[in-house]
């Protein structure tokens, strides 16, 4: 019988430290650590036996820490409540928000400075936030088949579906299997070049599955400054952030 689509899952706890780990059809092991509060996941082998797993782990305990040391220290955003005055963030700029209620269809208009949130008289901080949201997604999905088409020619891929949704740990996701790529609502948040950055992550697994050499190798071709961009997502007063990438 094929093990193809098999998974076996286990829960491993060294002195206070308690880790997931998944075996599946996979080559190499991937370690990694997850916001808010430091989640450690370790993807192996299925042929990889549990006291090699554990032997491994404990190879890793001083970066585990030095991650979750990291995570538990990192500044996060506060919950918006989306009133006037408040700051928001686009493309790695910060905007004052202005909420201006008239009996017209909800919108959002950005300006030089501020970005105007237009509701509902009495519009709950629940529609005001699902409406400022949309538009975040409205802008990433003007923005990023532009970035995608300009890579496909140059790695030679073809990128079939793009979807933007919010997720808690990681910028991006690659289904290699139907070429579709998954990005992170965050991102409208962020500067261009890190969002280029994730969208050629990601386009690069469609050359190259794992993390190895021959994937860093595709990253220094295709985003030489990578590296920057990867640690300024690291440093996100306001992202979640996969310690994979």
């Amino acid at each position: 019988m094929s093990t193809k689509n098999t998974k076996k899952r286990h829960h491993i706890d060294l002195g206070d430290i308690s880790l997931e780990v998944i075996q599946k059809d996979i080559k190499n092991v991937h370690l990694s650590v997850h916001p808010p509060h430091g989640h450690v996941r370790v993807a192996t082998p299925l042929r990889m036996d549990l006291d090699l797993i554990r032997m491994f782990i404990i190879s890793k305990l001083g970066w585990i820490r030095k991650q979750q040391t990291k995570l538990l220290g990192q500044k996060r955003e506060t919950e918006r409540e989306y009133l006037s005055r408040e700051s928001h963030y686009f493309l790695g700029k910060r905007y004052l928000l202005k909420v201006i209620e008239e009996n017209a269809t909800p919108k959002v208009v950005i300006k030089h400075s501020s970005i105007e949130l237009y509701v509902r008289p009495g519009a709950s901080k629940e529609q005001r936030r699902a409406i400022f949201q949309e538009w975040y997604r409205q802008q990433l999905k003007e923005m990023i088949p532009r970035i995608v088409e300009r890579y496909e020619s140059k790695m030679g891929v073809k990128v079939a579906s793009i979807g933007i949704k919010k997720m808690k740990t990681r910028w991006g996701t690659c289904n290699t299997k139907v070429k579709r790529i998954w990005l992170n609502l965050e991102l409208a948040k962020k500067p261009m070049e890190c969002i280029e950055y994730i969208v050629v992550h990601e386009m690069v697994h469609l050359l190259e599955r794992s993390h190895n050499k021959k994937f860093i190798s595709h990253m220094d071709k295709f985003c030489p400054k990578w590296k920057i961009h990867r640690s300024e997502l690291n440093r996100s007063l306001l992202g979640h952030v996969d310690w994979e990438y």
